[in-house]
């Protein structure tokens, strides 16, 4: 089978086709979505080397559970050891011997075929497309911003960061009813989001923000997204870090315990709710979609999607 694999250099190579263990299932990938932090995988980030790639769909082609072979599904991206004391407490996301697909340990989406725990995949309903379907992962991490915290009506709520997270937290928090006001770079994306409850501000004009919000959720990746966060923050507001960061960020965090503020940290989310989501049109993340690659393109795709929004990979024609 192809593969996008990164060993030091990213390059599309030819691999054996994963043989599934028991209570895993073989899945013939047929759209995948290509990340920030892929990207950063690829330019050597956390170390992983092997098989890019964990926002994905794909239709099953072999396991115990007939029930599902020929299923559409997607799939989780954590993998748990189970016999660890977070995974007996419930807390399998924080296992000690985690693997991540596609970023630690368990070869990614980034192929024709890929492997995975049944437990892990949700059957995607015939309603929703493959082009809707492979945002179900960055959908259910914008979901899980309000399971992280209680945003109340009268909460003043701000999203910082308009890159592909960042828009669908927008996209999330106008389903829910919520106002809130989205910071970023380019104006052009504005008008993917802008409703009555979004209020959009070019990041230029964020200084005057000093203070201004209860909730601030933090989504562009980099270090000035939290500076911003922290000046933006009124005291004893509320934090949402959704950013992971490549290198270490200098940041004063000072400012947290002279204003008592909390930083809340949020990663996956809720795949059943996200595919809910989707199903009944909430919110449509299609609109994202800035190209789709042959697979045979996938370095190409890699490079074009540096700076852009949603960019997939089509492994298969159906």
């Amino acid at each position: 089978m192809k593969a996008l694999v990164y060993d030091g250099t990213l390059s599309l190579k030819e691999l054996d086709v994963p043989v599934p263990k028991k209570d895993e299932a073989l899945i013939r990938v047929e759209l995948a979505g290509i990340c920030n932090t892929d990207l950063e995988v690829a330019r050597g980030y956390l170390g992983f080397s092997g098989v890019l790639g964990h926002e994905f769909v794909g239709v099953v082609e072999a396991c115990d559970d007939r029930s599902i072979v020929g299923k559409r599904v997607v799939g989780e991206i954590n993998i748990p050891c189970g016999a660890c004391e977070y995974c007996s407490a419930g807390l399998q996301k924080h296992c000690r011997n985690i693997s991540i697909l596609g970023i630690s340990k368990w070869n990614g989406a980034f192929a024709e075929y890929v492997v995975l725990p049944i437990n892990n995949l949700h059957i995607v309903p015939e309603a929703v497309p493959g082009e809707k379907a492979v945002f179900v992962e960055p959908l259910a991490a914008a979901l899980h911003v309000f399971e992280s915290v209680w945003v109340k009506p009268s909460s003043k709520l701000m999203i910082i960061g308009d890159g592909k997270l960042g828009l669908l937290i927008s996209m999330v928090a106008s389903s829910l009813g919520i106002s809130h006001t989205l910071v970023g770079k380019h104006p052009e994306r504005f008008a993917l989001v802008e409703n009555r409850l979004t209020r959009t501000v070019y990041n230029d004009e964020s200084l005057r923000l000093l203070q201004s919000h209860d909730i601030i959720v933090e989504a562009t990746g980099n270090e000035h997204g939290m500076k911003l966060a922290l000046n933006a923050v009124k005291p004893t507001g509320i934090i949402v870090l959704k950013s992971t960061y490549a290198h270490t960020p200098s940041v004063d965090l000072s400012v947290v315990a002279v204003n008592e503020l909390r930083i809340v940290g949020s990663r996956c989310g809720p795949f059943r709710e996200a595919i809910e989501f989707l199903e009944q049109g909430r919110v449509d993340p299609m609109r994202l979609i800035e190209c789709v690659f042959d697979f045979d393109q996938a370095v190409d795709a890699a490079r074009f999607a540096q700076s852009r929004l949603k960019v997939l990979l089509r492994m298969w024609c159906t």
